[in-house]
């Protein structure tokens, strides 16, 4: 009996790569060591759905038989191969409704040696939710009035495990989405700097394949102490739980990224805590009268004078110092005024600092708990570098990542370019420092085979976080549009077809 030859087998062997990278390779090669599958074993599945589509009962056997078959072996291969978990983050389209395109999709995905797959959710003010079926204030990414009541998260979570993938839900936090921003109803959701102005009013860096490293993508973020924002996410990912994905995956938790000179926040009007809920929320702070008093002042004028303290003194005699939830005095008689102004300058600073920060770790908790109530994992995607102190002042976009739950999963963006992989290492290195029994999972970008956007090829990131953290379990790629941009382009303007008789793009269906 001849025994049966498997892209299990064949694509076992070990890899060893360098720091720098590798030599440029076709943009479909194949990584030894990472579970993809031979090119020709993905054309005979395809040829296999094609018939099915086209009515074939026994192709559509055929080829059920071997989803089931490639499910198991991605399932050994991953077993035996680091990571042991490799995944992909994914946005999908309308038209991947449209017959054997999500098949399809998801064929190339475990094709690669992915065994779990990011489906993007909510983005950009859009919901992946059937627009007969959405109880959200967001507009349906689906709009097609045929596909009204088709469910194309709930379609996709079905189809990737049936493929032996992991679906998880991923979606955008704090950014609303534009349309949500220019609501007259949710006008007082929107966080506010010290100016007055909201997020809409920054610059926007317009980028069709969304750059990583300038600007946020139609930016409308909401104030995280907003109880209306809240009740209008929570709502939304109730809908989503509703589709039991096997995770939850928040992004955007944070404030806008600036740039120049405000890439820095280093006073208190570049905070985003000057909406009414951030601001009643930073006064409540407050354990006396006088401490109300004061942080009510130093957000109308930003400082506190000795004048002003003084004032504060004779309104309350009986209250020795301004007080608020973990500051301390120390016992004893309270210094002259000049170094008591000083203090309580540096402390109110610190303390809006902190509340800017409290914010962001409030709002994930309450969502990822809600996640993980009804038993599925949450976890949230951030930048190892934006919680950074910077001089005196600190990033702008203020994610406090450090603070962040430890019992989510902790997926850090390492998007670092270098011409090498030496800062994404040192980005993965800096998380780990600070993870203290979290599940870190770096999330990288780039192409299979070859330097892409001045990033090493994935194989070669992939092999320098191994050596430096061979106990991470999980590695994701951003994301499947860089990978396969053909595919991905003629997925989101529908020119596939797997119909018989139409073969205008049998090229670039073909992986």
């Amino acid at each position: 009996m001849t025994k049966r030859f498997s892209w299990f087998s064949v694509f076992l062997l070990p890899l060893t790569l360098t720091t720098t990278g590798v030599s440029a390779l076709p943009a479909q090669a194949q990584a030894p060591g990472f579970c993809h599958a031979p090119p020709g074993e993905a054309k005979a599945k395809l040829k296999l759905l094609r018939a099915a589509i086209a009515g074939d009962a026994s192709a559509q056997r055929a080829y059920d038989q071997k989803v089931a078959e490639d499910a198991r072996q991605l399932q050994q291969c991953r077993s035996q191969n680091w990571p042991q978990n490799q995944a992909i983050w994914l946005r999908l389209h309308a038209c991947d409704l449209e017959p054997g395109v999500l098949d399809t999709l998801l064929d190339r995905i475990v094709s690669r040696g992915y065994n779990q797959v990011y489906v993007e959710v909510f983005y950009n003010g859009r919901v992946l939710l059937p627009s007969a079926n959405n109880p959200t204030v967001w507009s349906p990414e689906v709009r097609d009035p045929k596909y009204a009541n088709r469910d194309l998260l709930a379609e996709a979570i079905q189809k990737g495990r049936k493929r032996g993938l992991k679906v998880y839900a991923w979606m955008f936090s704090l950014n609303y989405g534009l349309q949500y921003g220019q609501r007259s109803d949710r006008n007082a959701t929107l966080a506010r700097n010290g100016k007055g102005k909201t997020s809409l009013t920054l610059l926007d860096y317009a980028d069709p394949n969304i750059n990583l490293d300038n600007g946020d993508i139609d930016r409308a973020f909401v104030d995280p102490y907003s109880p209306q924002a809240r009740q209008d996410y929570a709502r939304m990912v109730q809908a989503i739980l509703q589709r039991k994905p096997d995770g939850m995956l928040f992004d955007y938790i944070r404030y806008p990224r600036q740039t120049g000179g405000a890439s820095v926040s280093s006073k208190l009007s570049d905070l985003w805590i000057f909406g009414n809920a951030a601001q009643q929320a930073l006064i409540n702070r407050a354990t006396n009268q006088k401490g109300r008093a004061v942080i009510q002042h130093y957000l109308k004028q930003g400082s506190v004078s000795a004048a002003t303290l003084k004032s504060f003194d004779s309104q309350y005699p009986k209250e020795k110092a301004a007080l608020w939830q973990g500051r301390n005095i120390p016992k004893g008689k309270l210094p002259a005024v000049g170094i008591r102004t000083t203090r309580l300058n540096r402390d109110l600073w610190l303390l809006s600092v902190a509340h800017a920060y409290q914010g962001i770790v409030d709002y994930l908790s309450i969502f990822a708990t809600t996640s993980m109530r009804q038993g599925i994992p949450a976890g949230a995607a951030f930048f190892p570098d934006a919680n950074r102190r910077v001089g005196q002042g600190y990033d702008s976009r203020m994610q406090p990542w450090h603070r962040f739950p430890k019992n989510i999963e902790w997926h850090a963006m390492s998007y670092g370019t270098c011409g090498d992989t030496s800062c994404i290492v040192q980005q993965v290195q800096r998380v780990l420092k600070q993870a203290a029994g979290a599940q870190v999972k770096p999330v990288i970008a780039g192409q299979w085979g070859r330097t892409y956007r001045n990033r090493p090829s994935l194989e070669a990131q992939m092999s320098a976080i191994r050596r430096i953290a061979p106990q991470i379990k999980t590695v994701s790629h951003f994301d499947f549009s860089w990978q396969d941009p053909q595919f991905a382009n003629a997925r989101r303007s529908c020119r596939v077809t797997l119909l018989p008789g139409e073969d205008s793009l049998q090229s670039s269906i073909v992986p």
